[in-house]
């Protein structure tokens, strides 16, 4: 049985054969038209030739790290850098034929995957900036440090990409309040709930926080993103209205972060279990917009509320 604060997400048999006819599958017949909005449930080199051709705004790529790791009933096994690269070649160039001339793409690794991730990337799109954000969790190595970051590649495939700095601003803690000659405040805001600043996004992330047990974003699934996190990118490199393409779905968080942020999606998974929390989450978004740490339109500091 759970703790009684364990909100983790799971499903009954009912959920599950209520969702099942929600997952699309692709055809030579699908259309955009046909995949807008879906959570494809496919293998993803069966589903790749069958997507619609330069219609995504912006990809989010979480591909397997290169390690030994269990996604429920696949195993993905680690292999030399070399081959890591192959295996991301094999895919990648399929993957970005849906791209828009003028789309962003975010692909995902950690130190043992972000050099085969560059060298890949960087034959196909224009690197602009590298990602790195703190896990927050990990189990200690007596011998070694911790592992507790990621990395993110911000890539487009063109010089004619969109990106809003104003959306993702990160709200700070203000410890030392300067003020100008007329005694107002200097590049902060006074409120009776504390002094802020708005600041400039880095490439150095440390207010997300991953998902755990007593959170209502969570999953079983063994590398969910951060609901915070997906905002971030999507809130920087979409407008309203735009398409968010994930081919390695998991448990949905792409998908639930563009439905709640007025964005289009499609997400492809081969996992039955994680395309249909992916279908439960969408459905939990119909009537809560909500994202941890994103409120009134801005991103706060984690503890600095």
């Amino acid at each position: 049985m759970s703790a009684p604060r364990n909100r983790t997400l799971r499903l009954t048999r009912a959920e599950e054969r209520r969702l099942r006819p929600r997952l699309s599958s692709l055809t030579p017949a699908s259309s955009l038209k046909t995949t807008l909005d879906k959570t494809i449930h496919q293998d993803l080199f069966a589903a790749l030739p069958l997507l619609p051709a330069a219609c995504a705004d912006m990809i989010f790529i979480d591909p397997p790290y290169n390690l030994n790791k269990s996604f429920g009933t696949s195993i993905f096994r680690a292999r030399t850098l070399e081959a890591y690269a192959e295996w991301l070649e094999s895919w990648l160039p399929a993957v970005l034929r849906t791209a828009k001339p003028q789309a962003t793409v975010y692909l995902c690794g950690d130190w043992r995957s972000s050099a085969a991730l560059h060298q890949v990337a960087a034959k196909y799109l224009t690197i602009r900036n590298r990602i790195t954000w703190e896990r927050e969790k990990g189990r200690g190595a007596a011998h070694n440090w911790k592992s507790s970051s990621e990395d993110i590649f911000f890539c487009t495939c063109s010089e004619a990409y969109y990106f809003s700095v104003e959306a993702v601003k990160l709200r700070r803690r203000v410890l030392a309040p300067y003020r100008n000659a007329s005694g107002e405040p200097k590049d902060w805001q006074q409120s009776a709930k504390g002094n802020y600043r708005d600041t400039f996004p880095s490439n150095l992330w440390t207010d997300v926080t991953i998902p755990f047990w007593s959170m209502p974003e969570n999953t079983d699934h063994p590398a969910q993103k951060p609901e915070k996190l997906l905002a971030k990118l999507i809130l920087a490199s979409t407008r309203e209205g735009d398409l968010v393409l994930d081919p390695f779905l998991g448990s949905g968080t792409t998908s639930v972060v563009a439905k709640k942020l007025g964005r289009h999606w499609m997400g492809i998974e081969q996992n039955l279990k994680y395309c249909l929390l992916a279908e439960k989450r969408l459905e939990l978004a119909e009537s809560d917009r909500t994202i941890q740490g994103y409120e009134d339109g801005v991103f706060w500091e984690r503890n600095s509320r």
